[in-house]
């Protein structure tokens, strides 16, 4: 026997549906708790995974508001240098960044340059073509990127389905009265 897509695709969201509970479950309970808000440590919490939060724009909304709100007991001063803090950290962080990201280029920069004076030094001929190389790997990575996706796409949809199939088999399997 085998189960329809229709099935499937009820049993796929029924199970979404389970997992999304969860995570208002998760919710709840850290802000009860007085406990840090974050998508991974709700994730965490919840057994589910981060990019589950991410791509539901309600989920994602109840974790950054539910983050934002104060914990159990804070009175509005603390609250205030709170999301002070949060602020400061969030721009940091994204300074911190574009610094890294700016050092990196100089560093390959640096680098290039070095080597080129090197190899021009050495008079062993011109160099290979660094920048089609560079395009390739960049292309390669990215292809990695989409098909690292497209098999976490495939495993959910693996356990929808065999979260279908024990379900099926559990009726199966279980005499009918009457």
């Amino acid at each position: 026997m085998t189960a329809s897509p229709d099935h499937l695709a009820k049993a796929r969201a029924a199970d979404s549906e389970r997992r999304r509970a969860r995570v208002f479950k998760v919710l709840d309970q850290l802000a009860a708790n007085g406990e840090e808000i974050t998508v991974s440590s709700v994730a965490r919490a919840a057994g589910v995974h981060r990019s589950l939060i991410h791509r539901h724009g309600d989920l994602h909304a109840a974790v950054l508001a539910r983050a934002g709100e104060p914990p159990p007991g804070a009175t509005a001063g603390t609250q205030v240098s709170r999301q002070s803090l949060l602020a400061d950290v969030a721009n940091l962080t994204a300074r911190n960044s574009r610094l890294s990201a700016h050092i990196t280029r100089l560093e390959r920069r640096l680098s290039e340059a070095l080597g080129q004076a090197a190899w021009e030094a050495s008079g062993l001929g011109a160099p290979a073509d660094v920048e089609t190389l560079t395009r390739r790997i960049t292309e390669l990575e990215q292809q990695i990127l989409d098909l690292r996706s497209e098999l976490d796409e495939r495993d959910e949809d693996l356990t929808a389905a065999r979260t279908a199939n024990r379900e099926l088999m559990a009726r199966i399997n279980t005499p009918h009265v009457g």
